[in-house]
């Protein structure tokens, strides 16, 4: 029986995995130190969830279940933890956690907490928005990112093809270029060497020239740019930052040429925020808009909506307060300063120490002097406003004004 290639060199150990070094490291050490813990995986297709999954199946000293919390139900989940019974403790792997409903969640729950059953979730949804509390409370999750490009580049040089019985010559570049078109999917990339490796003669040599015969012209399309493709994204950022419409186009048409309709819209929804902001938030309905039209039509129609959106964003005024001011908060929190928070904010009717809360819609303006902030960063300031534009002149005159009345 054919074996795919994927599945062939899928890494038996986490020395053979690439990415995500500090997670890998992390549950490398709770495996050594007989501390495995449930835990929920979650990041895109194709990075490694299931790969991490197996091997800590293989590796630790317990029988191992699947469940796809898809497709089976709770007769099916019971004839596993039956098996709780003989052997006392077992690793259960759910596939596409964020789908189990409610009632095997709450099956499931008891074992999960005693210890009986150590689950392993796997997901490509954000579990903190997707799965439910009762189960996130219960885990630790950890998000499994894309590997770099230079990483798939280096595990594709590692692969053995002599099971292939062919003499094939595979040049650097098609290693490098195959590395790029994945977009951080190894399985992608993978898969596409291993169309390569098929369709060649037993001696042949394997050139870009052989690649735009014989890959599909989706994903040939992402060589096209020239140069790295996410250098032309990141040059596409920076002319619009900069507002240089006709640089902006110049990278836009770049990216159209690659093909890569997915990765060029992401980019620009996270540009109107991240530089545009508060000098014209109207612009982020404009380009939600004018990026659903682009997904809906297609290439070569999404261009039009793209290209017109782009003019207007490099022609829009700009701002990065809201972008400075989140990341600050984030460093914060990251540095660990999530103190308690006050007690008149605690939704707890049963909280006996709590102050009154005062309600701001029942004072003038809708505003009330009281703390918000943890006491320990009382006058921390995270919003700076920007002030060369009309839009957020008005907005920070009326934070300004706010704020002497809430301190």
């Amino acid at each position: 029986m054919y074996q795919p290639l994927a599945d062939k060199v899928r890494p038996k150990t986490f020395k053979e995995m690439i990415g995500n070094e500090k997670l890998i490291n992390t549950l490398d050490q709770l495996l050594k130190s007989d501390n495995l813990v449930s835990l929920i995986l979650y990041g895109p297709t194709g990075v490694g969830k299931t790969t991490i999954a197996d091997i800590i199946a293989s590796k630790y000293p317990l029988n191992h279940f699947r469940f796809n919390a898809s497709t089976d139900n709770k007769a099916t989940l019971k004839q596993i933890v039956d098996t709780v019974k003989l052997y006392h403790s077992v690793i259960l792997i759910i596939d596409e956690i964020h789908r189990m409903n409610r009632d095997i969640q709450d099956y499931l729950l008891p074992y999960v907490e005693k210890g009986n059953i150590v689950m392993i979730g796997l997901t490509t949804e954000n579990p903190y928005i997707s799965v439910n509390p009762a189960v996130r409370s219960r885990v630790s999750i950890f998000k499994v990112t894309r590997p770099k490009t230079e990483e798939i580049e280096m595990f594709l040089k590692r692969i053995d093809f002599s099971d292939y019985q062919k003499e094939l010559t595979i040049k650097d570049e098609v290693f490098k270029k195959i590395a790029l078109a994945a977009n951080g999917e190894v399985r992608t990339a993978i898969n596409m060497l291993e169309l390569l490796v098929l369709a060649a003669e037993k001696k042949d040599v394997i050139d870009f020239g052989f690649m735009e015969k014989h890959l599909p012209e989706s994903q040939i399309s992402a060589f096209k740019t020239g140069d790295d493709y996410y250098d032309i994204l990141s040059a596409f950022h920076k002319s619009v930052r900069g507002s240089d419409v006709n640089a902006a186009l110049h990278y836009l048409a770049r990216l159209i040429v690659a093909g890569d309709l997915k990765s060029l819209v992401r980019r620009i929804r996270a540009i109107v925020y991240e530089d545009i902001g508060l000098a014209n938030p109207m612009m982020g309905v404009k380009v939600e808009a004018a990026c659903s039209v682009a997904e809906s039509v297609g290439f070569p129609e999404a261009r039009n909506a793209l290209g017109a959106i782009a003019i207007e964003m490099c022609i829009s005024p700009k701002s990065n307060s809201a972008h400075l001011a989140i990341d600050k908060a984030i460093a914060d929190v990251d540095a660990g300063k999530t103190f308690q928070v006050p007690s008149h904010l605690i939704n707890n009717p049963t909280y006996d120490d709590k102050e009154d809360y005062k309600y701001a819609h029942d004072y003038e303006n809708h505003i009330v002097k009281q703390d918000y902030l943890p006491k320990e960063l009382q006058g921390i300031v995270y919003y700076e406003p920007q002030t060369h534009t009309k839009l957020e002149k008005a907005y920070a005159e009326e934070y300004l004004k706010n704020e002497k009345i809430i301190k």
